[in-house]
């Protein structure tokens, strides 16, 4: 048996018959994530006839979004090699943010580990993952329901009259649905008035990127229905995500809401915009979202909401979202 430790000495690598061990550190956020993701898949080539990788979490008693986002990265790559990977001594708090993201699916606890698990008291037991402020504050969330609630009743009045605006303009759906990374890149699904044509997920290859890095965005985009041009000018097509809101998936207020496809390009930093919860509206709102064309200014507004946010922050992007609302250039391109 040998073993090494990673040149930061954050990760401590076992080999042992075939078998790669390695202990993580005691917090995976994203300094140690970035060195964990930039390792990996070296660890991997140095062992020879590798045949199951142990990611060992007895030391981890804390991970945030940018970990998540280093695990799912390193599940995709032996994922690739067809190599068996599993967990060794989840914290409770761990698992609990592993369950949250659905993967305590892919990262199995391998049999007859729980032995090793530390000893918690019950309330480190109940203790959430580590996250942001926002999305523990009480009173936010009592903001987001109350908020929803009279978006959702605004939405109920409006509906019939777009219903038939949308069906007579172009065949299919009134509503689109769509699958999108939330808190700690969690999956669900956001809901919205269907603004393009029924196909126009099958059609988006042809369509051509205006933006730079990892998200879409297209000034001329020709799936766009004329009906959907106005919802999108005025918004009104994200009436249905108060629903998200009153769910929790979403904000009121908070970061943009990315798409799959989109994470599997992010580098490990981006992750951080997952650390909060995403908004029906934020700093990407109020800050010419029509004119944002790189992805890197997506993550600086992002992280900026993140440094920045209290409850009158959030207030106040309430008010500068219904002053852009309200302005001849508001809504997305």
């Amino acid at each position: 048996m040998t073993a090494h430790p990673s040149p930061d000495a954050t990760v401590v690598r076992t080999v042992q018959n075939g078998v790669l061990i390695l202990q993580l550190p005691p917090r995976l956020t994203v300094t140690e994530a970035v060195a964990f993701r930039a390792g990996f898949c070296g660890w991997l080539e140095e062992v020879e006839d590798l045949r199951e990788v142990i990611l060992d979490f007895g030391r981890t008693a804390s991970i945030d979004s940018s970990g998540i986002g280093a695990l799912v990265g390193a599940i995709k790559a032996v994922q690739e090699r067809a190599v068996p990977l599993c967990a060794w001594s989840l914290h409770r708090q761990v698992f609990l943010a592993l369950q949250l993201t659905g993967l305590e699916k892919l990262l199995p606890m391998a049999a007859h580990s729980e032995g090793l698990l530390p000893q918690l008291s019950h309330v480190e037991d109940q203790r959430p993952p580590l996250t942001h402020p926002s999305v523990r504050s009480g009173i936010k969330r009592f903001m987001d329901i109350c908020g929803a609630l009279i978006g959702l009743g605004i939405t109920a009045l409006l509906f019939l009259p777009l219903a038939v605006a949308i069906r007579l303009d172009s065949p299919g759906p009134i509503l689109f649905s769509q699958v999108r990374c939330g808190w700690m890149g969690r999956h669900f699904r956001i809901w919205k008035f269907r603004s393009m044509v029924s196909d126009a997920e099958t059609l988006k290859g042809s369509v051509a990127n205006q933006a730079k890095g990892a998200f879409f965005k297209n000034d001329n985009d020709p799936r766009i229905t004329k009906v959907g041009r106005i919802l999108r000018k005025t918004s009104l097509d994200e009436l249905p995500q108060f629903w998200n809101v009153l769910i929790g998936d979403m904000s009121l207020i908070g970061t943009r809401p990315a798409t799959p496809d989109e994470v599997r390009r992010y580098a490990i930093p981006s992750w951080q915009r997952f650390d909060v919860r995403p908004g029906l509206s934020g700093e990407w709102q109020v800050n010419g979202r029509s004119s944002i064309r790189d992805f890197e200014d997506v993550i600086k507004l992002d992280l900026r909401y993140q440094q920045n946010w209290s409850l009158g922050y959030d207030l106040r992007l309430i008010a500068r979202t219904f002053l852009v609302l309200l302005s001849k250039d508001s809504g997305a391109a």
